[in-house]
């Protein structure tokens, strides 16, 4: 995990670290500098404010710290704050100062100033902390000490489930008088769960997870470990009673687990719990949390985080360094322990030009992440410079950080300028701060002064031209098929020419302006190939970045005083991610204008195929089938797929909000927006699209002065004063949490059953079992519990016992505060192939019995005989997304060892972080090379004295003698291994 070298001071032999004399105590200011701390000489006191200390890192070898790109020096600041001699040495800051020459050649110790967990990667966490405590009390020492060495920060909305959505009586006739629409209460009914027997009001068939059996890939388009929700079967009734309703359900289904984590917020030290209906985690951390530069006990140092989600990186927008890591990785950060780090290269990415006006955020976005996604900059930092930097407002910055995963960066890195310090004057920072961060930001040489000429030292440059932006939409069919707004016209005309296929409608020349006659609401309508009946806002992509949102409202407001109308056959809607945007929209009066164009709010959330809950009218349906029509709908959100809407929409193309809003006005896609008027005003002239774009200036002047300040103070009023359902939730006031016994979310689990004060030598893995015989590439996904509990599954079965009825069931990402859920749920992925079985499925063979049956079975009957357990594998064990189950699960399955190939380094890192041996082949050696069937016995011997890379032997029960490396990187994961796992480890440094 951490880099460290050698040390101790004897008190076990098995022990190479020894950390009391060094481990954290943070009520003591002098702790904020690490004992014998060899550059403790760097410590200043900020020249403007004399209360204040740093470490001045710029004066460290003079010029060499001016060639680092801005994000290694906060690597840097990190490692020189936090060098002890043990975990963190001096040698890795050299490391780092020369990174130019050791980049993606050396891994260095890196310890967040914060951390931040949404709620599924966060229970397992304050679990493990709250079951430390009572390991604490049995072994007669103060609980009280069991805290978080650094400051974490738990978000609460993950679990979020919608339950309800708004009545749109209002958008349609034909749907109204068959929806229930009851008069709002000012106090609200105990909350029952939603009907199973809903009907879909009128669209002929359902696509949700309603429909049993389905397992279409659109119904798993949702956020990791949240159950389906079917959107024609939310339960109907009025805004704002929908959000109170799904919130008040919401409360009584995650109770339990929302009074664990008020307590969690009450009993430990550094530790903030961040309450349902608040806000999502990345705008809570980017709007709320963040604070650019942290302050302890009048000591300045970076803001930096590390996070369990995967918007973590959109901090870096503000200059704050935020890595994306697992639930372990996190878990280490906040015991103390450095994460290992590659140094890796940067990647400079210099803008140029200016953005055109009909280009918004997304465009910008969009552009810049095509542009990076065909460099290679995976595992790479990215950060930008140029002149064109400045005029990209903090917004878009963010925005542009947080697409970094798609074009396979590890962080998108905006140092800090004027534009940053001007932008948190704007979110309510008082100016004495404002000036104490600026001071510390020049002292430290990590503000980009905007006539600064000294250009970093990159790895490599890219050039982006902001001038090359246009505006570009997306479809019709797919999702990557791009189109330029001043091509729209002329493509959607080869498409419809073009044979069936990925993008062709084979439209007879003869046919295509072709014209149908359709009477809606007493009126005439022309609808032809082109013609647009769906038209949905969704912003869930775009909660921290308002100015798309805004654009969209100036240029409702500007089309409605121009005397513009949507045709009322169109089904448009407004779908926000969040309460947020509802909010910034009636700050900024757009809302009104959108209501006028039929932009109502029907719904919040991931609403991607909410879009079409009322129907379409059956006169346009009737009409659209009769003249074959290519039909279109034009969206917001970020996948589509053809007829995933509704069957006679052929047609799909995402875009942006106010582009949207411009096709549904023009009524059709078959429209050249630059020359082509949208319509008429009300004396017959013509209004163009140039007519009514808000300008970026407007945009910016209306998000910097009024919307921007009035979110961030609505946000802390929210997460200050207003939540009321959770200040009067009853939580426990103990020191030590009370396990209810009956729990099926919250259990103790049992990683301190066995501790001691001195770890014993680690002992030979003797006779052991193989569970599992594995190929090559076998993910995370295959091991950890994800999604949906099968009712077939040993998850099932101890649920069943417990008296819970399969629709109780609720996900694993629910139940990650119960290890023996998700316990029996490792291994229990359909699509694992184990070689012992012969065939994808939860299954391996109990050799003593000569049994097959569901691995969690197997394994507990092994565990009951006292017989140890290894998994054989091929090359990539592990790879995939980082999940600290992964890990957690084959531990308590008994698994003392796993012999791959190789390994992804993450999850090798997690498995010594829990206890397991990270064994590995010998280069062209494998499992099948050297006739391994999996039915043998396996004895390793374990050295008292086990350094990293040792060869270790294997015996089996045939005969067969080899060897194998023990793949651990540094004495620090020898330890941690010794000790059990990081968790036994950090346990005994209380004792």
């Amino acid at each position: 995990m951490a880099t460290a070298g050698s040390g101790g001071d004897g008190e076990t032999e098995t022990s190479s670290l020894h950390l009391e004399a060094e481990w954290p105590n943070l009520g003591d200011k002098k702790r904020m500098i690490s004992s014998g701390n060899p550059f403790e000489y760097l410590v200043e006191t900020l020249v403007c404010s004399p209360d204040k200390t740093f470490f001045n890192i710029s004066k460290l070898q003079g010029t060499e710290y001016d060639a680092l790109p801005y994000c290694i020096r906060v690597v840097l600041e990190t490692v020189v704050r936090n060098c002890d001699g043990v975990l963190v040495k001096e040698d890795d800051a050299m490391k780092v100062l020369k990174w130019n020459t050791n980049c993606e050649c050396q891994e260095i110790p890196f310890l967040p100033a914060r951390v931040v967990l949404q709620d599924f990667t966060g229970i397992p966490a304050m679990v493990d902390y709250a079951a430390m405590r009572d390991a604490m009390k049995k072994l007669d020492r103060d609980p009280k000490l069991v805290n978080p060495a650094c400051p974490t920060d738990l978000i609460v909305d993950h679990s979020l489930q919608l339950d309800f959505t708004k009545c749109s009586a209002a958008q349609t006739g034909s749907t109204a008088s068959s929806i229930d629409s009851p008069r709002q209460s000012s106090k609200l009914p105990p909350a029952k769960p939603a009907s199973t027997k809903s009907h879909c009001r009128g669209q002929s068939s359902c696509k949700g997870a309603c429909d049993s059996g389905s397992t279409s890939q659109s119904s798993r388009e949702q956020i990791e470990n949240t159950p389906m929700l079917c959107p024609f079967h939310l339960q109907p009734i009025p805004e704002p009673e929908a959000a109170l309703k799904s919130l008040e359900l919401e409360f009584n289904r995650n109770k339990e687990r929302l009074q664990f984590f008020k307590w969690c917020s009450k009993a430990f030290k550094n530790v903030t719990v961040i309450p349902p209906e608040t806000g999502t985690v990345h705008q809570v951390n980017l709007e709320y949390l963040s604070r650019l530069v942290m302050e302890k006990e009048g000591f300045l140092y970076p803001d930096s985080v590390l996070g369990t989600d995967s918007h973590t990186t959109m901090v870096n927008g503000l200059g704050i360094l935020g890595l994306g890591f697992g639930g372990i990785e996190s878990e280490a950060a906040m015991l103390g322990i450095p994460i290992s780090l590659n140094l890796p290269e940067v990647v400079g990415c210099e803008v140029t030009g200016s953005v055109s006006q009909l280009s918004t955020s997304i465009d910008v976005v969009l552009s810049i992440t095509k542009h990076l996604r065909q460099a290679d900059l995976s595992g790479r930092f990215v950060e930008f410079f140029g002149e064109g930097v400045s005029q990209l407002s903090v917004v878009d910055r963010t925005t542009i950080a947080n697409m970094c995963p798609e074009y396979g960066a590890t962080v998108a890195f905006f140092p800090v300028d004027q534009v940053t310090l001007s932008h948190l004057k704007q979110t309510g920072v008082d100016e004495q701060r404002l000036r104490v961060f600026e001071a510390y930001m020049k002292a430290v040489k990590l503000l980009k002064e905007e006539n600064s000429t000294t250009i970093p030292r990159y790895s490599k440059v890219l050039e982006i031209n902001l001038n090359t932006i246009v505006p570009y939409v997306s479809g019709p069919k797919r999702p990557q098929d791009r189109v330029s707004v001043t091509d729209m016209k002329k493509d959607f005309e080869t498409c419809l020419n073009e044979k069936v296929g990925s993008r062709g409608f084979h439209i007879p020349a003869e046919r295509q302006k072709l014209e149908v006659s359709v009477t809606y609401k007493s009126s005439e309508y022309m609808l032809s190939h082109g013609s647009v009946l769906i038209a949905a806002v969704i912003s869930c992509t775009n909660n921290c970045n308002p100015s798309v949102m805004l654009t969209a409202g100036l240029l409702a407001k500007k089309a409605v005083e121009a005397g513009l109308k949507v045709k009322p056959y169109i089904r448009t809607s407004l779908s926000p991610g969040s309460g947020t945007v509802t909010h910034y929209l009636t700050a900024s009066g757009v809302l009104p204008f959108l209501n006028q164009l039929g932009f109502d709010i029907f719904g919040y959330g991931c609403s991607r195929c909410v879009s079409n809950t009322n129907p379409l009218p059956e006169e346009i349906v009737t009409a659209i089938k009769e003249g074959d029509l290519v039909a279109c709908g034009v969206f917001s959100g970020n996948k589509h797929f053809e007829g995933s809407r509704c069957s006679c929409i052929r047609a799909n193309y995402l875009a942006s909000p106010p582009l949207v809003v411009a096709y549904a006005l023009a009524g059709t896609v078959n429209i050249d927006l630059q020359t082509d008027a949208l319509g008429f005003n009300s004396r017959g002239e013509k209004v163009f699209l140039r007519d009514i774009w808000p300008t970026r200036e407007e945009v910016l002047q209306v998000e910097e002065n009024l919307i921007i300040p009035s979110m961030f103070k609505e946000l802390k009023i929210k997460i200050e004063k207003q939540n009321t359902r959770w200040n009067l939730l009853d939580s426990p006031e103990s020191t030590l949490f009370p396990w209810d016994l009956r729990s099926t979310y919250i259990r103790s689990p049992p990683f301190f059953s066995r501790l001691d004060k001195v770890p014993a030598p680690p002992p030979a893995i003797e006779r052991a079992h193989v569970l599992l015989y594995l190929g090559d590439s076998v993910t995370t996904d295959h091991i950890s519990p994800a999604g949906s509990i099968s009712r077939t599954s040993p998850a099932a079965k101890y649920l069943i016992q417990r008296n819970l009825a399969p629709r109780e069931f609720n996900s694993y990402g629910a139940r990650r505060g119960n290890d023996a859920v998700m316990t029996r749920g490792t291994f229990a992925n359909m699509k694992l192939f184990n070689k012992l079985v012969g065939k994808p499925g939860p299954k391996t063979i109990h050799f003593p019995s000569g049994k097959m049956m569901d691995v969690f079975e197997a394994a507990e009957l092994y565990q009951k005989c006292d017989f140890p357990l290894i998994i054989l594998a091929g090359k990539k064990y592990g790879s995939g997304n980082s999940r600290d189950w992964a890990a957690k699960g084959p531990f308590l399955l008994g698994v003392r060892a796993v012999i791959a190939e190789s390994y992804e380094k993450i999850h090798k890192d997690h498995l010594v972080g829990i206890g397991i041996a990270p064994l590995q082949f010998l280069p062209g050696e494998n499992a099948e090379s050297l006739s391994l069937s999996g039915k043998e016995q396996y004895s390793i011997s374990i050295p008292d004295k086990l350094v990293p890379g040792e060869s270790l032997e294997v015996k089996t029960s045939t005969g067969k003698v080899f060897h194998v490396t023990a793949a651990f990187n540094n004495e620090a994961e020898v330890t941690f291994y010794k000790h059990g796992g990081i968790l036994s480890y950090v346990a005994r440094k209380y004792l």
